[in-house]
């Protein structure tokens, strides 16, 4: 190998060898060295934070445009199969209901049999397990595998049984970062830390919404906002950098397939940039949060309610715990049925995928003038090119399929939510907010179809862009979240009605805020999950209760000079995990606590010199290495209700002990804090 050379600068060009240009200069040579290796010890350690993300962020786009592409697939077949068969009713109708049937039995069939935790949203019991609580096997990779396979087949059946796959994606993120923290807690050797796993579970969540949606700021506050009660800022550049990596590798793979040219939105909007909305549209949009606002509240009740109802009823509660498929194919039966085309499906546009739903709806034309002075006929077969067709009946008008849509989809969503599949229930939601913003923009068009005159120029009313309003607001108050305005623009590209969606999405939130609890919220109540709730409104007067009104004063102490025979006393009447450890008797100072596993370890393992008869107390098992755990927080008789359950969230605590100079007084759980919230909320009839 030759040696290189180069020439020494003012040198007449003799070349000289490296070595010899480089070898005067040994203190910049040693810190090139140690620069160098001073990057290479910060940007290629194992188990780093940004490797951990990065990965995390490239693994899930891939499994989100994988699922894509082979969903895409059977769609198609789905359709193609619809279209060719003939023109037989019978037929077509069977070739309509069977494959979604099959699809979503199959569906809840395969994961219910593999584990009970693949059905459903998954966002509920990941605000649990993020809140502290301990959810076992919910997060076992073993579950993936029946997620990935059951989402498939809930989004394969299409617009029939209209789910999404936002929560379950979520949850598919989270479970894949529970498996790389272990994986790498096994490769580096260093103990478990339970903030370090929360805080990646914080990042996975955000990631899961960016790699569905390409959209990695709305994807953080998103998660965020439904996920966490109290976020730590030092989580921030976490979610952010794993939501990019996801939401960039996403894009890039529609790119490579030669689906796009670029890196783009996902759905493209043409509305007008110049003067995007006249000053007077505000009120409208305004108005159009009322509506939502007031229409989500409708929704969450009944859907809450329903959803009860189903697992409180003798027949449909013993159907879902015997054969949840049964159940799930009798639901996609009714809801096939009603969505088939030639039948009742023609009148709220069903051939139309969840895509070509918002395509559609954020068409800036408006239809209602379009078909003032024309009559499209509907199409025998779907038109790509003019989508709008599907939203007019002639004998219906816009207004009245719109209007049809709203009423039937309403009922379809919440019978959907009941179906025991992997599904997410949040593009639902936002493509039905889309439909009562164009209902109420395609008004506006025909009430003011030369436009709103503001400062003698005129524009016209762009529907498209209250459709864009509505989705956010709708979504946003049924979710209790700010961040879908910004998911509105991340998914159009358009920022240009950034004001007057973020006031239509504040003005729904309002309303549904104070009336009813989120989705998200509803299921864990339904559910029954172990989740704290929140100190709603100022008129429930919960400033002035304190926890001396409301703990456990009925405590069972261990007190250090107690006779080891009234201790095996009180350890066979409780079952709890933890005794309280006092310095006696008669003072009942707290000195710490004490496992009940080791406890009883300990005291069935009495050292053979103890002799016979002789009295023993529980000091005596304390000094044999029964380890006392210091008590590192304690609640005071006088700390408000406010202070305790803001411990309670930030810290993720399960319960704690209630102490009056020293002294043991009490116990507070979440039971505890539950109670007192709900006796201020619901308070008892007078007798």
């Amino acid at each position: 190998m030759e040696e290189l050379v180069g020439l020494r600068e003012g040198s007449p060009g003799n070349p000289v060898t490296l070595h010899e240009l480089w070898g005067r200069c040994p203190h910049i040579r040693r810190g090139i060295r140690g620069g160098l290796e001073w990057l290479k010890r910060v940007l290629f350690r194992v188990g780093e934070d940004w490797y951990f993300l990065m990965a995390l962020g490239v693994l899930m786009a891939l499994i989100s445009y994988a699922m894509n592409f082979v969903v895409a697939r059977v769609v198609r077949a789905h359709n193609w199969l619809y279209e060719e068969i003939g023109d037989s009713h019978l037929l077509r109708y069977l070739s309509w209901a069977v494959y979604p049937v099959a699809l979503v039995s199959f569906s809840s069939g395969f994961s219910q049999s593999i584990t009970p935790f693949s059905g459903g949203s998954g966002i509920p019991e990941l605000k649990t397990i993020l809140s502290g609580v301990i959810l076992d096997d919910y997060l076992d990779i073993k579950n993936f595998g029946a997620k990935v396979v059951g989402l498939s087949c809930t989004l394969a059946s299409g617009s029939t049984i209209f789910l999404g796959k936002v929560g379950p994606f979520v949850h598919l993120s989270v479970m894949i970062a529970a498996y790389l923290g272990r994986v790498r807690v096994k490769t580096i050797r260093e103990p478990e830390n339970k903030s370090k796993q929360n805080e990646m579970l914080v990042a996975a969540a955000a990631v899961g919404v960016a790699t569905v949606f390409a959209a990695p700021f709305s994807g953080v506050l998103f998660s965020i906002e439904v996920m966490s009660s109290h976020f730590s800022v030092w989580d921030y550049w976490r979610g952010f950098f794993a939501a990019t990596c996801g939401a960039f590798m996403f894009r890039l793979l529609s790119v490579f397939s030669s689906e796009e040219e670029t890196i783009t939105v996902l759905f493209k909007t043409s509305f007008r940039v110049e003067v995007p909305f006249d000053l007077p549209e505000i009120f409208f949009f305004v108005a159009l949060g009322g509506l939502c606002g007031i229409m989500s509240c409708a929704y969450l009740f009944c859907q809450r309610t329903f959803l009860g109802f189903v697992k409180n009823n003798r027949f449909t509660s013993k159907l879902l715990a015997t054969s949840k498929p049964l159940y799930s194919a009798l639901a996609a039966l009714v809801l096939a049925s009603t969505t088939y085309p030639p039948g009742v499906g023609r009148f709220f546009a069903s051939r139309l995928s969840m895509g070509q739903h918002l395509d559609s709806l954020f068409d800036n034309n408006s239809w209602a003038l379009a078909t003032r002075n024309s009559s499209p006929p509907w199409p025998a077969k779907l038109d790509p090119k003019n989508l709008w067709f599907e939203w007019y009946q002639a004998e219906f008008t816009i207004f009245g399929v719109l209007a049809f849509f709203l009423l039937m989809r309403f009922w379809m969503l919440i019978l959907a939510t009941t179906i025991p599949i992997p599904a997410g229930y949040f593009l639902p939601i936002f493509i039905y907010g889309a439909a009562i913003g164009r209902l109420l923009g395609e008004a506006l068009s025909v009430a003011f179809p030369e436009g709103i005159v503001a400062g003698g120029v005129v524009n016209r009313i762009m529907p498209g862009s209250y459709a864009l309003a509505g989705a956010a607001a709708f979504s946003g108050a049924v979710t209790h979240s700010i961040s879908t305005a910004l998911l509105a623009f991340e998914l159009t590209g358009q920022i240009v009605h950034g004001l007057p969606v973020l006031m239509c999405v504040l003005a729904a939130n309002v309303i549904a805020q104070s009336c009813q609890p989120s989705f998200y919220d509803g299921t864990i109540i339904v559910k029954k999950l172990p989740y704290l709730p929140w100190i709603r409104g100022r008129r429930i007067g919960s400033h002035p209760v304190n926890v001396g009104h409301f703990m456990d004063s009925a405590i069972t102490t261990l007190a250090k000079d107690a006779p080891l025979q009234e201790v095996v006393k009180a350890v066979a009447s409780t079952d709890v995990v933890e005794y309280p450890v006092v310095e006696s008797t008669d003072s009942q100072i707290l000195v710490g606590t004490v496992r009940r596993a080791p406890l009883l370890q300990a005291l069935l393992a009495r050292p053979p010199s103890w002799a016979p008869g002789q009295q023993r107390h529980l000091q005596d098992i304390l000094a044999r290495g029964c380890p006392i755990e210091p008590v590192t927080l304690q609640l005071s008789p006088d700390t408000t209700l406010h202070q305790a359950h803001n411990l309670f969230e930030l810290l993720n605590l399960q319960s704690l002990f209630v102490t009056s100079r020293g002294r043991a007084v009490g116990f507070v759980s979440w039971v505890e804090l539950k109670k007192a919230i709900s006796s201020l909320t619901n308070p008892p009839a007078p007798k």
